[in-house]
């Protein structure tokens, strides 16, 4: 059980209403757990995650690409909300559930590209400090560009944010559990 109490969706009013609509019309209604949560505390913290998520939609990096990073992160982070939240969402971008299985067991998935950005992404997660040369070689061999390794850069922070919320409420998971 989640330990932040968050009223029922239909009973908030204000600013944190303003945004649950806001995500009903990009949604198709639903409201996760984890942005009923974070708008009822902070509705300007989300409304932030949701700019800088319509930023990156807007980018050059695929939905695909979006979701390996995030799940990526929530792997390694150890948030299995989060974890379920982006198998599930990558599933529905159109990866491949053995794709996705390979992903969170860190395994080859058969294209490079896609193999370079999960290791890239790992690297980030288990590292402090600037990356080294080779770290960023390997990145910009497999065909990344600069515009890329920034919008990599949000992705990566917004997944930590969330994987942090969810780690210090212990948000319950609503989304379809991972095999």
């Amino acid at each position: 059980m989640s330990r932040i109490a968050t009223p029922a969706i239909e009973t908030v009013t204000g600013a944190a209403a303003d945004i649950y609509s806001r995500i009903r019309k990009n949604s198709g209604g639903r409201i996760s757990n984890t942005y009923a949560a974070l708008g009822y505390l902070v509705p300007a913290s989300l409304a932030a995650v949701l700019d800088a998520q319509e930023t990156l939609n807007a980018g050059s990096l695929s939905r695909q690409e979006h979701e390996i990073i995030k799940l990526i992160v929530s792997v390694k982070t150890g948030c299995e909300l989060c974890v379920a939240a982006h198998s599930y969402l990558g599933e529905i971008a159109g990866i491949p559930v053995d794709t996705l299985r390979a992903i969170r067991a860190q395994r080859p998935t058969g294209d490079a590209k896609r193999d370079a950005l999960v290791r890239f992404v790992s690297h980030l997660c288990i590292t402090s400090g600037t990356i080294s040369d080779d770290e960023f070689t390997a990145i910009r061999a497999a065909g990344y560009t600069d515009i890329q390794l920034a919008e990599i850069s949000l992705t990566f922070a917004l997944g930590i944010f969330t994987n942090t919320f969810n780690r210090i409420n212990r948000t319950d998971v609503d989304f379809p559990a991972v095999e």
